[in-house]
């Protein structure tokens, strides 16, 4: 979005929280306790940050910041290291005593701490991170992936670019689960050729050899899936390599989101953006979470910290529904999958399997006439679209 645009969101801001936030009970039965595992140093803090500031905004419209139902936050930094990750939240379980985990950016982290969440009968939210394998043989009924499933990220991807008619795709991700699932999620629903299958390391910043291959490989289009400073770094790579016009990028939200397109300037225009929430969507609860994120962060903000809000929103309607007793996991677990709230998405629900069903878009990535570039026009691709790996999910007992 254009920063011209900012000041008529920030006017937004005068929204009352009445009408966003449901009523509360006067005070919760016990205080609930959030440990919240998210990308704080290295490459990966940018959007760790962004998540951190958009569930805080979310605390706040749910009245879980202050007053008799505020929630105590323990943030811990994963540094985008499983082992990290998996020590942080074990800590979190064994000496801090959390009811509830979340942040979760990736799913190399998420798939090394999720067990110990789950078999100490603590609740997982995960505010990113949805791999295959707890949409699906895993599924428990104390996981909620409040994002999407790794998997539907993507398809909207391959079924614009057989929809487009495009005969030979490129595809780049990074090796780690995450991007199996993203690569696995464009050719479940894209019927032409393979081009080239590329999977360079999480850590990697230098792209020549994988860019030289993409030019060999004469593909038609590139569909690419990277986050933060790698999406950036590839981005810029890439469009001085000249391929931007010759084989145009198709990719998700975080490969080409405000963070990126700041990062590479005009580089990101001609690009195809898929996604399921943007700056743009018209409600109510958008609209307020995008002129306070603006007003305080100084910019806008990414899907990441939209789904950080979202997780703050659902976590607070679940707790009103029980009137915070979270000892009932059992109940507590179920007002979260049930619970109704609105999101930064619009209407929100669960699959069986705790995954979203929600409604995916793409569109181009334009100028936006100041040197940089900003989503164009979104068109339905998806609607209320539901994961493949529901129909294998059986529920653990609790």
């Amino acid at each position: 979005m254009s920063s011209t645009l900012v000041p008529r969101a920030l006017a937004l801001g005068a929204l009352s929280l009445a009408a966003l936030a449901a009523s509360a009970p006067a005070a919760f039965a016990e205080p609930l306790k959030i440990g919240f595992v998210v990308t704080q140093s290295g490459p990966g803090a940018v959007v760790g940050q962004d998540m951190m500031a958009g569930f805080k905004i979310g605390l706040k419209d749910a009245g879980l910041d202050s007053g008799p139902n505020a929630v105590q936050v323990i943030y811990e930094d994963d540094q985008l290291k499983p082992d990290v990750g998996r020590l942080a939240t074990t800590k979190l379980l064994e000496r801090d005593k959390v009811n509830l985990v979340s942040g979760m950016i990736w799913s190399n982290v998420l798939l090394a701490s999720a067990k110990p969440v789950l078999d100490a009968n603590a609740i997982l939210v995960s505010a990113n991170a949805g791999p295959s394998e707890y949409a699906g043989k895993l599924c428990h009924p104390n996981f909620f992936g409040v994002a999407f499933q790794n998997d539907t990220l993507h398809e909207p991807g391959g079924a614009y670019a057989q929809a487009k008619g495009i005969k030979r795709l490129g595809m780049i991700a990074p090796n780690y689960p995450a991007g199996k699932d993203a690569i696995n999620g464009v050719k479940r629903f894209y019927k032409g050729e393979s081009a080239a299958e590329l999977y360079p390391s999480l850590d990697q910043f230098e792209f020549a050899a994988e860019i030289a291959q993409l030019r060999a490989a004469k593909a038609e289009a590139v569909y690419f899936f990277f986050a933060g400073a790698q999406a950036i770094s590839f981005l810029k790579q890439y469009d001085q390599a000249g391929l931007t016009k010759t084989m145009p990028l198709i990719g998700a939200v975080p490969s080409l989101d405000a963070i990126v397109r700041n990062g590479v300037g005009a580089a990101a225009v001609g690009s195809i953006i898929t996604t399921f929430w943007d700056d743009s969507f018209d409600n109510p609860v958008n609209k307020k979470f995008v002129a306070d994120f603006a007003a305080g962060e100084k910019r806008m903000p990414t899907s990441y910290a939209a789904t950080g809000y979202d997780t703050a929103r659902l976590i607070g309607a679940a707790l009103a529904k029980v009137n915070g007793d979270v000892a009932n996991r059992k109940a507590f677990s179920a007002a979260l999958a049930s619970v109704e709230f609105a999101s930064t998405r619009g209407s929100f629900k669960f699959n069986t399997n705790h995954m979203p069903i929600q409604n995916f878009y793409a569109g181009p990535i334009v100028a936006d006439g100041e040197g940089k570039s900003k989503v164009g026009a979104l068109e339905l691709v998806l609607k209320d679209h539901k994961d493949s790996f529901a129909p294998t999910c059986q529920m653990a007992a609790n």
